[in-house]
């Protein structure tokens, strides 16, 4: 038995970093970074590591001590071993893993550029064709299901195995993208109401609900079916509704690397908080913990904290929660 199976992409990511480029202010108050046509630019770093949401929960998942198997669908080429072998590092169970014939592996090329922020290019490869026929269902044995954003064949495929959870008696916690945000509720609707913890952001909450505040949001989303939302609002920090209580977790003022991961970062380790103790504040201090110790490194992953590490840092480290009972 697993505690958590986590459904979702994977991908080699290659982080390019380069200083030579030009930032552009649009009017939406939008920036750009464009690069000049026909230029050969230097880069002055260049690392490659294994990403996805659901490699990067799988891995923050299994440190944290929890039992932890992955599910998504890899090419036949050299880089789907490269993702195999960093699981099985990491004591993440890889025996759920379909191979396919017809795509590569995910890929993404990030560029890191503008306050450490990112642009990401991504080639979705073999991750958006997880169709049911490669789920090997007699062994979904778990207590938990993670979901990570997913589209095309894919989405249809964590549709179905939400149907086998609730049947099951498997809880499911769901993290989604602006892909997917952006199908809005009708698309979404049939795996919201299977959903006990729903994790999204700021921006990905106003393309599901409408732009309002916080708090709106979180209560239209709750009615839609997941017991707990977390909407989370980068170095604003996260507000939560569990259908009674509004919590909201105050991040600290810490120096930031690059944020790659962070938001698979908390969710997975907000998650683990609910597993081990049932407590949305303590779930707040240790999602918000792990996200910082990400974003002060460089990887979606090298920093990932253990059980036993995060805990002395929330000791050392003091995190606010806010709580209002409605």
């Amino acid at each position: 038995m697993y505690d958590v199976i986590t459904v979702g992409s994977s991908t080699v990511d290659v982080f390019a970093r380069t200083e030579y480029h030009k930032v552009i202010h649009s009017k939406s108050n939008k920036n750009y970074v464009a690069y000049p046509v026909g230029a050969k630019i230097l880069i002055n770093e260049l690392n490659t590591t294994v990403g996805g949401g659901g490699t990067n929960t799988a891995v923050s998942l299994a440190r944290l001590g929890h039992k932890v198997a992955y599910l998504g669908k890899l090419g036949s080429f050299g880089n789907a071993q490269r993702v195999i072998n960093e699981l099985k590092k990491e004591k993440v169970d890889t025996s759920l893993i379909a191979i396919s014939k017809n795509y590569r592996t995910g890929y993404s090329v990030i560029l890191d550029s503008l306050k450490h922020d990112r642009t990401i290019l991504t080639y979705k490869g073999s991750n958006d064709d997880l169709g049911f026929s490669d789920v090997k269902v007699s062994k979904l044995k778990t207590k938990w299901f993670y979901f990570s954003s997913m589209m095309g064949k894919s989405f249809k495929t964590l549709e179905k195995i939400a149907s086998y959870a609730a049947k099951n008696n498997i809880k499911i916690a769901l993290n989604i993208s602006s892909y997917l945000a952006e199908k809005g509720i009708p698309y979404l609707k049939g795996l919201f109401k299977r959903t006990s913890i729903l994790i999204l952001n700021k921006e990905e909450a106003q393309l599901v609900v409408g732009k309002s505040k916080k708090e709106t949001m979180l209560r239209k989303l709750n009615k839609l079916g997941p017991e707990i939302v977390a909407i989370t609002d980068g170095n604003n920090g996260v507000d939560i509704f569990d259908g009674k209580i509004f919590y909201h977790g105050k991040t600290n003022n810490i120096k930031v690397v690059e944020t790659t991961g962070a938001g698979d970062a908390f969710a997975s380790s907000f998650l683990s908080g609910i597993i081990k103790k049932n407590d949305i504040e303590f779930a707040i201090k240790l999602g918000i913990t792990n996200a910082e110790s990400v974003i002060m490194h460089h990887g979606a992953k090298n920093k990932l904290l253990t059980y036993n590490t995060a805990l002395r840092i929330m000791k050392k480290r003091l995190i606010k929660v806010v709580k209002k009972v409605l």
